[in-house]
């Protein structure tokens, strides 16, 4: 009971700075310590998707060497790239489990067992947050509802960090705006300039 209090209190305390916050970078260092010591784990990471590369890059991560965190680039299709399709994957003995891109660093580091889970933003998974533990580890249903529920509130304030901002860029762009003749002169859209994810109609979502 006590440990599902704690969840509870980290649960409530980063939904606080999600609702104060307006840097996404905040709120994810946040929950990787959250997770952390709620947990009472090694550590915790936030991955991010790069489209152009499908690899995954780190965002922000807590209780893992620079050594491990810098050990080679990570590719959304080997690294339980399942995860990221159909949702938390649970990895009891890294040594031998075929779905993980670097064991041998794992094992270097100190991990025993994994738990990766999706980042979704805007109704798209952008990314992944793993958990990471020194003991071999049976990932409870409650650990896994947990995990899964600071990820919701990451991918959540990355989309509102992403809103405030075009909102506040568009602000800017209507306080600096001219006598609207002079548009003409240069040709201007009426949206040129606006951001995205303030223009209607457009498709607001993250990619």
């Amino acid at each position: 009971m006590k440990k599902q209090l704690l969840n509870y209190e980290t649960l409530l305390k980063v939904t606080k700075a999600i609702s104060h916050s307006r840097d996404p970078e905040e709120v994810v260092l946040m929950t990787v310590e959250s997770i952390t010591t709620a947990l009472n784990v090694k550590g915790c990471t936030v991955f991010l998707i790069n489209k152009s590369t499908n690899g995954l890059e780190v965002a922000s991560s807590y209780g893992l060497s620079g050594e491990y965190i810098n050990k080679g680039p990570v590719s959304a299709l080997k690294s339980i790239a399942r995860s990221l399709e159909e949702g938390p994957i649970a990895i009891y003995d890294v040594k031998d489990d075929p779905r993980l891109q670097y064991p041998e660093e794992a094992v270097k580091e100190g991990i025993a067992s994994i738990l990766s889970v999706p980042i979704v933003a805007g109704g798209y998974t952008v990314g992944a947050l793993r958990v990471y533990t020194a003991e071999p580890w049976e990932f409870s249903l409650d650990d896994v509802n947990f995990v899964q529920a600071m990820a919701y509130m990451a991918g959540m304030a990355m989309e509102m960090a992403r809103y405030y901002k075009g909102m506040k860029d568009s602000i800017e762009i209507l306080k600096t705006m001219r006598d609207p003749k002079s548009y003409k002169s240069k040709r201007r859209t009426p949206y040129e300039g606006v951001p995205v994810s303030v223009i209607p109609g457009k498709d607001n979502r993250v990619h």
